[in-house]
């Protein structure tokens, strides 16, 4: 299981939209189809390809699903499953995974989840979970903020 921003897309180009005030999140979103791809991640994925089915957990929302199938696909990564936040949740990025993870758990097994975000790997690691950090993207606070506090991404 990979989680996109932060993991497979470099999201610091469009960061200064959750700087603003107000924060533009539409503007933020938008933006998301020039990311570029970390290379890394991108790496991480095809070998677990290999062995494994991938299956993608974003806290993206539901209606920037179109956008992100494309920047995969554009870098030629599987388009699916595609597991995102619902439009109206603004819960805390480790809630939202957490619960997406569980569910998922019932019909498949989870060999492996990597996440760019600290606290999303604690929760899951506290549960039992094979969770991993990727640190090839330095975490922002301001990203930080619109996962955990802002129930954003």
């Amino acid at each position: 299981m990979f989680d996109i921003d932060g993991v497979l897309a470099d999201v610091t180009h469009r960061l200064h939209h959750l700087r603003a005030r107000p924060q533009r999140w539409e503007r933020f979103f938008a933006a998301a189809d020039v990311d570029p791809l970390l290379d890394e991640g991108a790496e991480r994925l095809r070998e677990a390809q290999a062995d494994f089915d991938v299956v993608y957990l974003t806290g993206r929302p539901e209606r920037n699903r179109r956008l992100t199938e494309r920047w995969l696909a554009q870098h030629d990564l599987p388009t699916g499953p595609l597991y995102m936040r619902e439009d109206d949740d603004y819960r805390p990025a480790r809630m939202m995974k957490r619960e997406v993870l569980r569910r998922l758990a019932r019909t498949r097994e989870v060999a492996s989840v990597l996440d760019d975000d600290p606290a999303v790997v604690r929760v899951l690691s506290d549960d039992g979970w094979p969770v991993e950090l990727a640190t090839w993207l330095p975490h922002s606070s301001t990203l930080a903020d619109a996962q955990e506090n802002k129930g954003r991404t």
